[in-house]
């Protein structure tokens, strides 16, 4: 038996674009990207904190240190540039495997998307 646990976080990072004219997914700056150890391609659940509403998607990478946190295509509709949100990732393992496992969780500043020192 498996079953599906957190394996990445990224707590509380503020919405900076919203993109209708294009075809999906979610921009994240490349050094968050890299801090959680998230996959271009990857799927993601984001959980907005504003107004409840939780969507997949795919992660595209931003260009990195511009704090970029842009919901493309349909995403668009679910968020508002300001809106604050979670973008986590999961993954599936054995039992005894996930009680082991620690997922990579990062804190940004809010309000600039960008790690902490």
């Amino acid at each position: 038996m498996t079953i599906e646990v957190v394996r990445t976080k990224i707590h509380r990072v503020t919405v900076t674009e919203a993109n209708l004219d294009y075809i999906g997914s979610i921009t994240i700056d490349e050094d968050l990207i890299d801090a959680v150890g998230l996959v271009e391609g990857e799927k993601v659940q984001v959980l907005n904190i504003h107004n409840g509403e939780r969507l997949e998607t795919y992660v595209i990478k931003g260009e990195r240190g511009s704090g970029v946190i842009c919901l493309n295509g349909p995403a668009a509709h679910k968020a508002e540039v300001g809106h604050i949100v979670i973008i986590v990732s999961y993954a599936r393992m054995g039992i005894e495997e996930a009680r082991a496992f620690r997922p990579s969780i990062v804190f940004p500043d809010e309000r600039t998307n960008r790690l902490r020192p």
